[in-house]
């Protein structure tokens, strides 16, 4: 699917969006009755009288005019303005009501005047006999016709409640409604645009401009130098997978239209599949296969090329109610010899020993044998659960997986575990922890040096040499020389590439 890129997405999106706006228009004009409507808004509410409070953050004006007169301390002023902001123009008789009535909550009006009319005619209307009047906390207005976007102005004296008291304008209008407004200052204007089309233009402008950055920058940004197309399959040690699968994913990004599948099962049955591929393939030519082996490989496999990839680190894990933090390494070939059968034999608690190990197509199963068991097998298999023996004749508890997911699993769920682990699973998975070996930590900086003893070259064999340009032979590159080290330093390996790590894979 080439044609799901970044700027093709944001142009569909872009175009459905300013479609789906053209249509909502359309829709709306068509659609949505024209509504009568009027607004009002609170444009000032302020203290005049010497005795009156503000609330917090307004005005507090004290003009001392009504000091001398009765019960106006507490005066205060409001201006409220009224305002046809609807669709339609609204005529007397639009009123279903008598007119309007303006109520404001806990004030007595003391008077009002009609200020700055939109228009000179419609001071005819508050004359008598519809005059506006009022009452207590209520004034009633008459129905003043009102063309689109007409306005006029009450200014209220009140007294008794303070500044910040609720006010509310009612009435009832012939297919319409009477809304507050957004308050707004004396000399503020109405935006412009509406909300909605505000928020249309910025998210078609957003579009438009991420659209054309993506297209500047793809044209001006060419893949990398020996990108390959094609296909690739990588097979071999699952405790190198995880880097290998990211690495795959990142070739896959800068390098367009290539596939690279990832589908380790052990060192082992890698290189043996590889050696199967091979000899299936047409006059002996290099299939487009990578198998990734822990160490160097078996003997018999001749026509494999080996690339040197990366020093990776491996530990002993034991399940977190082994309270055993070192064991030497006879203490190790001890209990894998079956010598050691409970953990309070070599000073940890009466638990007993469980074996957990990988099967034999594992390449770091072989290299626990080579490098800590000095080259000895493991006991036989006794058990399918890893729990319990499958024998009562049977010394000890040692059951075999297919991978290194598993075994960190199993050994975190059962109390008196062992197993085996490439070092930087094994320090991320929980309910474990690793083991000192002769009291050298496991540690990412071991890696470089050649006193802690579980540590192994990763090697990428193909079946010949790849031909020069073929994917293999650009992702090989790409894997140990290109952006493939910064993801092997990430996951705690040590490229063999790097300057650090040139010296110690060739040892």
């Amino acid at each position: 699917m080439g044609w799901l890129s970044a700027e093709n997405i944001v142009a569909v999106l872009t175009a459905v969006l300013g479609i789906a706006a053209s249509f909502a228009v359309v829709w709306y004009e068509r659609r949505v009755p024209r509504r009568r409507r009027i607004g009002y808004r609170v444009q000032m509410d302020t203290p005049i009288g010497s005795d009156n409070r503000s609330g917090q953050g307004q005005a507090n004006i004290r003009l001392g005019l009504f000091n001398d007169l009765p019960d106006m301390s507490d005066a205060t002023l409001v201006l409220l303005r009224i305002e046809n902001d609807g669709a339609e123009s609204i005529t007397d008789t639009d009123y279903t009501s008598n007119g309007l009535t303006a109520v404001f909550t806990e004030r007595i009006v003391r008077g009002v005047a009609v200020t700055q009319p939109d228009a000179e005619h419609l001071m005819d209307h508050f004359a008598p006999p519809g005059a506006m009047r009022h009452n207590d906390s209520t004034i009633y207005l008459p129905r003043v016709p009102l063309n689109r976007g007409q306005h006029y102005k009450l200014l209220v004296l009140l007294t008794s409640g303070g500044v910040g008291c609720h006010v509310r304008v009612t009435g009832g209008i012939r297919d319409g409604a009477v809304m507050p407004n957004r308050s707004t200052t004396v000399d503020d204007t109405p935006p412009l645009f509406s909300r909605p089309a505000r928020w249309i233009t910025i998210l078609l402008t957003l579009c438009v401009t991420a659209l054309a950055i993506i297209i500047v920058v793809r044209r001006n940004v060419p893949p990398p130098i020996g990108c390959a197309t094609g296909k690739l399959t990588v097979i071999g040690s699952t405790a190198f997978a995880p880097v290998v699968r990211e690495i795959a994913e990142k070739y896959e990004s800068d390098c367009p239209d290539s596939k690279i599948t990832v589908n380790a099962h052990g060192s082992n049955e890698g290189i043996q599949e590889l050696a199967e591929a091979g000899g299936e393939s047409a006059s002996g030519s290099s299939p487009a296969v990578i198998a990734v082996y822990d160490g160097s490989k078996p003997d018999g496999y001749l026509q494999m090329t080996g690339e040197r990839v990366a020093v990776s680190a491996f530990a002993l894990v034991v399940n977190d109610q082994v309270s055993t933090g070192n064991l030497t390494i006879d203490q190790i070939r001890r209990i894998y010899r079956g010598d050691v059968l409970n953990w309070n034999q070599v000073g940890g608690p009466d638990l007993p020993v469980l074996l957990v190990s990988r099967d034999a197509n594992s390449g770091t199963r072989d290299l626990f044998r080579r490098r800590i068991l000095d080259g000895l097998g493991e006991p036989a298999l006794t058990s399918l659960d890893c729990e319990h023996r499958n024998s009562p004749q049977d010394r000890v508890v040692r059951c075999e997986l297919d991978s290194t997911e598993r075994v960190l699993r199993t050994v975190a769920k059962l109390p008196g575990a062992i197993g085996y682990s490439e070092l930087q699973a094994a320090v991320t998975s929980k309910g474990l922890h690793t083991l000192r070996i002769n009291g050298q930590e496991p540690s990412i900086e071991a890696i470089g040096g050649s006193t802690y003893p579980f540590t192994e070259v990763e090697y990428a064999y193909t079946y010949g040499r790849p031909p020069a340009g073929s994917l293999t032979s650009s992702f090989l590159n790409y894997l140990t020389r290109g952006s493939g080290q910064d993801v092997m330093k990430a996951y705690g390996h040590l490229p063999c590439y790097s300057p650090e790590g040139f010296k110690r894979c060739q040892q």
